[in-house]
């Protein structure tokens, strides 16, 4: 069965502060699922075990996947006496803050359960996704939804039209982890490379933008860049980063804007014309 596992981007995001019954950072973030996606390949087979094919061969094909822990727990929660095969083919990046592997591990479980008929509802797939990680759930749905908590409390909230993006990711990754204990920190960060846009009803933020900015300057500079372009309508980090997204004026400026992005950072940034779900 072929799938596509889209990816997300934050709207806006905003760090509630830090749970010390769940030890992680309870977040409020109107999240949106987008054009780009990963495209995926995934079979019962009748001999147990887990097979993973990928792409990147950046990425672990083995255990230590996403996609892979999801399909062992669907297995041994379904009762399935045999096994998964995955093919993986990556076009969302990682480490940059949309959400891949979370969204390659909910197209897993989904697949799998169209597979065996229907074995599992919303709710049960969802209490699945939750043991994965903090993301998962909101790919099982796969729609635009305010989620509260560590990710997991969903609530609907569709976007009143599409809106055209640019994804730009810079030649590294950030480490989840990492970005929420430097919000932790409070690093300065001077305010004008962080303060709230508004758009169409919108309000644009993040607040992981302070302590990521605060060391990667080139991520504040190239918002900076963005937000003075006469194409660009608002722009913003997603989730923890790396990567970069801007809301379009015209649907049909993507080429242009990525021509310029790519004319003042180099060709080493990658982008992505697409847009919300």
């Amino acid at each position: 069965m072929q799938i596509a596992a889209p990816a997300k981007i934050n709207l806006n995001l905003r760090v509630v502060g830090r749970n010390g019954a769940t030890g992680y950072h309870d977040i409020e973030t109107w999240m949106a699922p987008v054009s780009l996606a990963d495209e995926l390949r995934v079979e019962l087979t009748e001999t147990p075990g887990i097979t993973l094919t990928c792409s990147d061969p950046e990425l672990e094909n083995g255990s230590g996947n996403l996609a892979w822990k999801a399909a062992e727990l669907f297995l041994r929660e379904s009762g399935h006496p045999g096994g998964a095969a995955i093919e993986l083919h990556k076009h969302i990046p990682h480490g940059a803050g949309l959400g891949g592997g979370s969204s390659d591990a909910a197209a897993v479980l989904k697949a799998l359960n169209a597979q065996t008929g229907q074995h599992f509802d919303h709710d049960g797939l969802e209490k699945m996704a939750v043991c994965l990680g903090s993301d998962i759930p909101f790919f099982i749905r796969g729609t635009p939804a305010m989620a509260r908590g560590r990710g997991e409390i969903l609530e609907p909230r569709p976007l009143n039209q599409p809106l055209h993006l640019l994804l730009i990711k810079p030649p590294f990754a950030i480490a989840t982890a990492w970005a929420y204990g430097r919000w932790s920190e409070r690093m300065p960060c001077p305010e004008r490379w962080t303060a709230p846009q508004l758009h169409e009803g919108i309000e644009i933020g993040n607040d992981l933008e302070r302590p990521v900015f605060a060391k990667y300057i080139i991520l504040a500079a190239l918002k900076a860049w963005l937000l003075e372009h006469s194409l660009v309508a608002a722009a913003a980090m997603s989730g923890s980063g790396s990567c970069l997204y801007a809301i379009l004026r015209d649907p049909r400026a993507g080429g242009q804007l990525d021509s310029d992005t790519r004319a003042e950072f180099g060709d080493t940034f990658q982008t992505a014309t697409c847009r919300t779900l």
